[in-house]
């Protein structure tokens, strides 16, 4: 078969086929030509060109028919492109002809040569989508990929634990739950959470007469993935104003993931502007200018132990003045003294109330998946002194807690928007319920 673009000419006038044809032959591999629906339709089956040029008045099934029994016959990967050729134009025939997604529209009578460069336009088009979407799958399989492997020592921690205990029983008695426990307890899974695990297990084995323990494992990994899956949202697209306060204790990776946010949602587009309100450490100042020199975006900061809350008005009439599609500030997070951290994160929200009425608003707690159940904590804590809408888990690679995952999930009914597995600017990825269950049990989504 030519290697060239591959075009089926569906025309019922035959001199304006061979005329389009000598033109199109120059660039393109014209495979065959149809002079009625039928025929139209079966080539396309039969010959799966890459374009199919299709006059809407073909005898038989007309041109419309045809796009629409390849679209309900064939898969969104192997229909062709179509370019429509009509001498009628009115508002219906358009409205289904985009219902119908054909690419291209043109009236007769029509110069083969316009055509013609349309085709050429429209490959490049399709040729750079195709490309866009292959590095989008690619850096997807890949994140998957770094996931599966950071969680290595998480998947042992938790199954290897529990195979210990299934290996050394024969039957399932209240003895095996009991062992079951206590592995999970160990693995970081939360107490609550593996009390409501293991209460689901027992109801599960009842309900299905199950008595080889052997079953139980496959039942556990069931049962983890639903809490992981609960009420997952798809995504979570911040509207324009938004307004991010991230708050964590020092050490969790606050600021270098407040960093690679901004750099992440730049390069979706967003304008972004950063506040540098953790003013207790200076470190973090410093820290976050590079990150914002780093990608071009500006940051509001004042000196060491200025009012945070001022940093954050500052901010906030900046963004007011460039329209700024998302404010996020680094805020401070000094647990040890909670009734000052709730009063300060209270004059920052009042502020931002009030001077940004108009700004959606967004609370991160960032958490260092190492901690494990320290981590837990710290988010009870935090969610004492704010209302937590999103949790970030950095430094989940090559940790054996990526269990606190689960727990969190489960006891506190926070989401997890972000998880880190690495040190580069794009290991830092939107939490996808499915995919995490899926790389935490080896089992890709």
């Amino acid at each position: 078969m030519d290697d060239r673009y591959n075009i089926l000419i569906a025309d019922s006038y035959p001199d304006e086929s061979k005329q389009l044809k000598e033109e199109l032959q120059k660039q393109y591999n014209v495979m065959a030509i149809a002079e009625n629906g039928e025929d139209a339709f079966s080539g396309i089956l039969n010959l799966r060109p890459d374009l199919v040029i299709i006059d809407l008045m073909l005898p038989g099934v007309d041109g419309l028919g045809v796009i629409e029994r390849c679209r309900e016959v064939m898969s969104p990967e192997e229909v062709p492109a179509f370019i429509a050729l009509t001498m009628i134009e009115n508002q219906d025939l358009m409205e289904y002809i985009r219902h119908l997604k054909v690419d291209y529209c043109m009236m007769k009578p029509f110069q083969a040569g316009i055509l013609a460069e349309r085709i050429t336009q429209m490959i490049r088009i399709r040729s750079v989508n195709t490309k866009i979407q292959e590095e989008i799958h690619k850096e997807k399989k890949g994140f998957f990929a770094k996931l599966k492997e950071g969680l290595n020592k998480t998947r042992n921690s938790i199954l290897g634990g529990v195979d210990s205990v299934l290996g050394a029983f024969t039957k399932i008695d209240e003895d095996l739950f009991e062992e079951l426990e206590e592995a999970l307890i160990m693995a970081d899974m939360g107490v609550q959470t593996t009390m409501d695990i293991v209460e689901n297990l027992r109801k599960r084995v009842k309900r299905e007469h199950a008595t080889d323990p052997a079953v139980i494992k496959d039942m556990l990994i069931d049962e983890i993935t639903a809490i992981l899956q609960e009420g997952a949202q798809e995504d979570e697209n911040l509207p324009s104003p938004s307004v991010l306060l991230v708050i964590g204790v020092n050490g969790v990776g606050k600021t270098t993931t407040i960093g690679k946010l901004a750099h992440n949602f730049k390069e979706d587009g967003k304008s972004v502007l950063l506040a540098a309100a953790d003013t207790f450490r200076a470190a973090a100042i410093d820290q976050l200018e590079i990150w914002g020199e780093r990608s071009a975006i500006p940051v509001i900061k004042h000196e060491e132990n200025s009012d945070p809350a001022a940093v954050v008005y500052d901010a906030v009439h900046e963004a007011r003045k460039q329209n700024t599609d998302l404010l996020i500030c680094d805020t401070a997070g000094r647990l040890h003294n909670k009734k000052n951290l709730m009063e300060e994160l209270k004059k920052i929200a009042r502020v931002i109330e009030r001077e940004y009425p108009a700004a959606h608003r967004e609370v991160y707690l960032v958490l260092d998946a190492t901690t494990g159940q320290n981590a837990l904590q710290q988010a009870k804590l935090f969610k004492e002194v704010t209302d937590i809408t999103g949790i970030v888990l950095t430094k989940l690679d090559g940790t054996a807690k990526g269990g606190i995952v689960v727990a969190i999930k489960s006891e506190l009914q926070i989401p997890v928007r972000y998880i880190g597995v690495g040190e580069g600017i794009h290991d830092l990825q939107k939490f996808d319920a499915a995919e995490f269950a899926g790389a935490l049990f080896g089992r890709e989504a």
